[in-house]
């Protein structure tokens, strides 16, 4: 490998706030479908008519909640990034090495903190989502606002549980592959990558 200097963790910040909006931009509109989907008892029709009839019913209106994900995202990233460098360093053998368990281990529990700070962003975007929730709440802010008066503090927490193990097996198996593939590759012999 050619050795490169990491990016400073405010340019990595920007970098992966910049692609996870971009990235939330384009795929929220089949995101709600999906969370309407999830939430729906009524299954007829698929997945082009759903997302059909959300343009021609809502327009924009199928935006409503994307404060809440834009919101997160680089939050979630450099939680996702930076705790991932703290774990690896806390489960560094004696020689100072991280094998691929180490590796799994660290990316799993860089998984479990990820989640918890995404459950309540979550929970706000999907309660914005809900076809049901229409009219309910006016804003992101105001969703979060009625939550908390309704439900209390707690609220935010709903499929914490689920997340927790969506997370850790992710990013333990991202990271780990992410390791195995440093491991197994052929370093460069160019500079020029070749």
């Amino acid at each position: 490998w050619i050795l490169q200097m990491p990016l400073p963790f405010h340019k990595n910040l920007v970098a992966g706030g910049v692609a996870g909006t971009s990235e939330i931009l384009i795929m929220y509109p089949l995101d709600v479908v999906k969370t309407r989907f999830q939430l729906s008892t009524d299954k007829t029709g698929g997945l082009v008519r759903a997302f059909t009839h959300m343009i021609k019913t809502e327009g924009f209106g199928m935006y409503r909640g994307i404060l809440a994900p834009i919101c997160a995202e680089a939050r979630k990233r450099a939680v996702k990034f930076s705790s991932n460098e703290f774990y690896k360093k806390l489960f560094m053998d004696s020689n100072g090495k991280v094998g691929q368990m180490r590796s799994i281990a660290a990316g799993v529990c860089a998984g479990l903190t990820e989640a918890v700070v995404v459950v309540p962003f979550e929970l706000v975007k999907i309660r914005m989502q809900a076809k049901d929730n229409q009219g309910k709440y006016k804003s992101t802010l105001d969703a979060v606002g009625k939550i908390f008066r309704e439900e209390g503090l707690m609220a935010f927490s709903n499929g914490l549980e689920a997340t927790l193990w969506r997370h850790a097996l992710w990013n333990g198996g991202y990271f780990g592959l992410i390791f195995s593939l440093r491991e197994n590759t052929s370093p460069a012999k160019t500079e020029g990558g070749e």
